[in-house]
């Protein structure tokens, strides 16, 4: 009776002969198979240094080299490495002037035909700087009013006679 050592953790099992001939029988149970078979390597964490095991396929496939234990540590990084000027879609901080009308708590109705429906209002700056994001230069303005507004220079002196 044949008796091998399993590769892993070295106990003694038996194998039968015809398993030895096709060059199996190198382990001694399917959990040490396993082990036997995983090709990766494991990698601390880059945000909380855990141990964790990545597969070849996962190590050759990064484009940053960095390895996370799970998709909060993935975030974490993410959210810190890619803010601000360094995220794709930075527009230079101009775009925060929605945000300063809705804070500002003046009521979502459009400047010029009093339509109070959220969904197509937009925000629209009298002076048309996009850099001053003061709130007496920020008005709503539906987006056929706002179309208009930058167009007719009527529709612009309506707009400065209701803001008086």
């Amino acid at each position: 009776m044949p008796c091998v050592n399993c590769i892993i953790c070295a106990t003694q099992k038996y194998a039968k002969p015809n398993w030895l001939k096709k060059g199996w029988g190198k382990y001694c149970s399917l959990k040490c198979r396993y082990k036997g078979q995983k090709k990766g390597k494991y990698i601390a964490c880059f945000i909380c240094q855990k141990e964790t095991y990545k597969t070849l396929k996962a190590l050759t496939r990064s484009k940053s080299n960095k390895f996370f234990c799970n998709k909060s540590c993935q975030t974490i990084w993410r959210n810190s490495a890619f803010m601000g000027p360094k995220h794709g879609n930075w527009k230079g901080g101009e775009s925060t002037y929605r945000n300063i009308l809705i804070r500002s708590k003046i009521e979502k109705t459009c400047g010029l035909c009093q339509t109070k429906d959220k969904r197509i209002l937009a925000v629209h700056h009298i002076d048309k700087n996009r850099k001053n994001n003061k709130i007496n230069n920020l008005v709503w303005l539906c987006h056929n009013c706002h179309f208009l507004v930058h167009h007719y220079d009527d529709e612009q002196e309506k707009l400065m006679g209701t803001m008086v």
